[in-house]
């Protein structure tokens, strides 16, 4: 192979820093139609009178649990945490309800799609991921776009990696695909020597370089897949929506299996749809992003979406880190549309394969989110926008407020039991007894459940009368007994997640970043001794709280069992969710059958082929070494120098210069590696002259 750059000549678009707060526009004319409108807006009154109904109901019910004589002040703050969960929980109910009663109808208006006269970028942002499965996934798209759609479309692989042997090991793998190359879908590679930003600025510094040769763009994650159908109906419906500048898919999950994993894929396949079509239509215009499998208008992007720089340092300072949810709130502030189709089927991601694994996404994630209060108030967001960037910080405080709703309540049980009341505190001819009401609120506790677990309900029961789909779930028996077990382990999680969440916000909170790691791509299986040192904290406090609850009354342990079970149990779910060997027996029972598990899709099928058909790679330890037992690699890395964003000649780069010094009294390549720190290693290899000095200096063999 010939050893060239693998570009495109460069295509500038001028990307503009934009600030917190900046004036907004309305959305540009023929985004939709009025059909769509008056849909959008009953959908959001829906919403709203279902939410109001049942949170006031929630609230008077509690009320009158306490306020049998007189409500204490413990029992106020104990009423405030109730309402705002219930009224948290009554929202997710009513886009579920809503879901479920559009499943039911046949689509009868399909969304306008028209040939696109432009050509597509798919760009793969890459960050320390396993190349191989990469290359496997752009194999199987790339093979279907020559098929269906040769000439429209182009792969960017965008990499970030900051590490040698991860950064020679992605040139060693990817290679392949230029070997191959096709000029009807080529396949480009570019690494950033600063990856500033992470991904957002990795997306922002394609769009600078080369986003004017591309009037959209499709951005996947590195675990993501779409098969060519999908694109070509993105990128139409852009093109028949001059108003809109972003098409969110919802990505089903595949290939799990670990446990974790398998029940996080089958809550996807069965629940997600009706959470989606509820999200969908009462978003409108004023959809989200959620970072990848989704279609973006170039332009539109380049001139609403260079993040503001927020003030002050990390966590709440700085770079966004969850750049997706304020990237939509751009778009829609500048006038662009952001839509939600959920109708666009073989569009894929895979999960995160255990708890831990969850816990440490889980990490990075909340601080991005709770980073969003900073521009949560910024002038001229639309109140959609509003809600998704509060949905998001939600998502991690409600472990909070729910956690406080516990102890609280806990707080006055112990009161009732070792605290003597004054029953004539204040002034009054009659005395304060601390009673409530037990009938009222078992009968609250029992519709609070109904509203938590309905959703799950609708996921089945859409499921159960659509035939087609019920046989892909393995059938009625099946889909039945999967959905039951789903709940039970999602009971059995959830307080294990709640408590962790709880201990990352009050992190995040103290002041500490999170770091930026990939996430977890293997099947999750942890040892025993790794589980237990990461969940005896979540097993101790588990204890404590049954013992606390034991102590009081058999009734109040009975109460907290499902919380205070789950956390004394965290160890060996925890082991349990991890490893697919450890999830073989639910899966030789059927259990958790996902639709695209016994039957994939042509696209999921073509790159479970491509995987099986890519050899191992074995890790790179030694990067110089690897260059200098691999002529053509090190001729093809040579090519790919100098890099955009690479130190000038002229410029003082303190590795270069200390790895060049490293060179010169170096004995051997060996003793070399040894005494090169990460950084003066990255940067030597950042260098064609500096690469070239190893041949002058005798530390490697010769490469013309």
């Amino acid at each position: 192979m010939k050893a060239h750059k693998v570009l495109p000549e460069r295509a500038p678009l001028d990307m503009p820093r934009h600030r917190v707060n900046e004036r907004g526009q309305a959305l540009r004319q023929n985004s939709v139609s009025f059909f769509y409108s008056l849909s959008t807006v009953f959908s959001r009154l829906f919403i709203l009178l279902v939410t109001v109904g049942l949170s006031s109901y929630g609230i008077i019910e509690m009320h009158g649990v306490l306020s049998t004589n007189s409500i204490t002040s413990l029992q106020w703050v104990f009423l405030f945490l109730f309402s705002l969960n219930f009224i948290w929980i009554s929202f997710a109910f009513s886009q579920a309800l809503l879901g479920f009663l559009i499943n039911l109808k046949p689509r009868l208006i399909k969304k306008a799609e028209t040939d696109p006269a432009f050509k597509t970028a798919i760009l793969f942002p890459v960050y320390k991921e396993e190349p191989g499965r990469i290359v496997a996934a752009i194999k199987a798209m790339r093979e279907d776009l020559l098929k269906q759609a040769p000439g429209k479309y182009a792969f960017f692989i965008l990499s970030d990696t900051n590490q040698a042997n991860a950064w020679l090991a992605e040139e060693k793998a990817f290679i392949e695909l230029f070997e191959t190359q096709d000029e009807n879908c080529p396949v480009y590679y570019r690494r950033r020597a600063n990856n500033q930003e992470r991904k957002a600025g990795n997306i922002a510094h394609w769009v600078t370089n080369w986003g004017g040769a591309y009037e959209a763009m499709i951005v996947l994650d590195a675990d993501s897949l779409m098969s060519a159908q999908s694109m070509l109906t993105l990128s139409r419906r852009l093109a028949a929506a001059p108003g809109v500048g972003l098409i969110q898919t919802l990505p089903t999950l595949i290939s799990a299996s670990s446990l974790y994993g398998k029940l996080q894929q089958f809550a996807n396949h069965c629940f997600g749809p009706i959470y989606a079509e509820g999200l969908a239509a009462w978003h409108g215009l004023s959809s989200n992003f959620w970072g990848h499998n989704a279609i973006i208008r170039t332009q539109a992007f380049a001139e609403s979406c260079s993040l503001p720089i927020l003030p002050g340092k990390a966590p709440f300072g700085g770079h966004i880190l969850s750049h997706d949810f304020i990237e939509a709130a751009l778009l829609r502030r500048a006038g662009w549309g952001v839509r939600f189709d959920t109708d666009i089927q073989h569009s894929y991601e895979e999960a995160p394969p255990s708890l831990t694994d969850v816990i440490v996404r889980d990490r990075r994630w909340c601080q991005g989110n709770l980073q969003h209060g900073r521009i949560l108030l910024a002038h001229d967001l639309a109140f959609p926008t509003r809600l998704h960037i509060f949905s998001g910080m939600m998502s991690y405080l409600s472990a909070v407020l729910w956690l406080s709703l516990i102890m609280v309540g806990l707080a006055i049980a112990v009161q009732a039991q070792l605290v003597r009341p004054e029953y004539f505190a204040n002034p009054s001819l009659f005395p304060i007894w601390p009673v409530f009401d037990a009938e009222r609120a078992l009968e609250l506790f029992i519709v609070s459940m109904a509203i938590v677990l309905a959703p799950k309900l609708f996921g089945w029961f859409a499921a159960l009368v659509n035939w087609r789909r019920c046989r892909q779930f393995g059938g009625p028996i099946l889909l039945t007994l999967s959905t039951l077990f789903e709940t039970l382990m999602s009971a059995l999680y959830a307080p294990i997640l709640m408590v962790a969440q709880f201990g990352v916000v009050c992190h995040i909170l103290m002041g500490k970043d999170s770091g930026w790691n990939p996430q977890s791509r293997d099947d999750g299986a942890l040892s025993l001794g790794q589980v237990t040192r990461a969940h005896r904290g979540h097993t101790l406090f588990g204890f404590i709280l049954a013992g606390i609850s034991y102590g009081l009354s058999i009734e109040m342990f009975y109460w907290l069992l499902p919380i205070s079970g789950g956390l004394m149990l965290s160890i060996p779910l925890s082991w349990l969710s991890g490893g697919a060997k450890r999830a073989r027996p639910f899966t030789i029972f059927g259990f958790l059958r996902a639709p695209e598990e016994k039957r994939p899709s042509a696209i999921v099928k073509s790159l479970l082929e491509q995987i099986n058909n890519t050899p191992k790679q074995e890790p790179i330890d030694t990067p110089l070494i690897c260059l200098d037992q691999h002529a053509g690699l090190c001729k093809w890395h040579l090519a790919q120098l100098p890099l955009i964003d690479a130190p000038k000649p002229d410029e003082f780069h303190a590795p270069t210069v200390t790895a060049e010094w490293k060179i010169r009294h170096a004995s051997s390549l060996q003793q070399l590696e040894k005494t090169l720190e990460p950084v003066e290693l990255i940067a030597l290899l950042s260098q064609e002259s500096a690469v070239k000095q190893l041949k002058t200096h005798g530390l490697v063999k010769h490469h013309d």
